[in-house]
């Protein structure tokens, strides 16, 4: 099943946002949460091409925490708030402004990955060697 762009961005969003496997819609994509499970218990989608890396967090530091930082300089500037109340409403909020966007942002990204197929230029012989070697050493522990 091939989708068009529009579904692709629509179906990279809501699977990435809810969490659930971006191959099938069903399956959770965490086990905990930020980090993702091995495989889809629905489907047995192998999410070992998952690397969104420190993409979460630059995000959320980019659209969250800059935006805040502008809002708490405001404060301080027109309200003239003391500098500890400054700091008891900004750390929270600072705080929760950035760690509550990174799961769906991870979501987003994982999601992302799989369904435009990326991988890092060139390596994919590499990639596919590596996981020759972790499914062989995995049989070998199974036996």
């Amino acid at each position: 099943m091939e989708l068009d762009e529009s579904e692709k961005t629509a179906w990279i969003f809501k699977s990435g946002w809810k969490g659930l496997c971006p191959h099938c819609g069903k399956g959770k994509m965490f086990k905990s949460w930020l980090k993702i499970v091995d495989r889809c218990d629905v489907c047995g989608l192998d999410y070992r091409f998952a690397s969104p890396d420190d993409g979460p967090a630059f995000f959320s530091l980019t659209f969250v925490a800059f935006p805040l930082l502008f809002l708490i300089v405001w404060m301080q500037v027109a309200l003239e708030l003391p500098v500890v109340l400054l700091f008891v409403i900004a750390i929270p909020l600072m705080g929760l402004g950035c760690v509550l966007p990174l799961r769906p942002i991870k979501g987003w990204l994982v999601a992302s990955q799989y369904v435009n197929r990326s991988v890092e230029a060139g390596t994919e012989k590499l990639w596919g060697d590596m996981h020759a070697r972790e499914d062989e050493k995995r049989g070998r522990d199974e036996d």
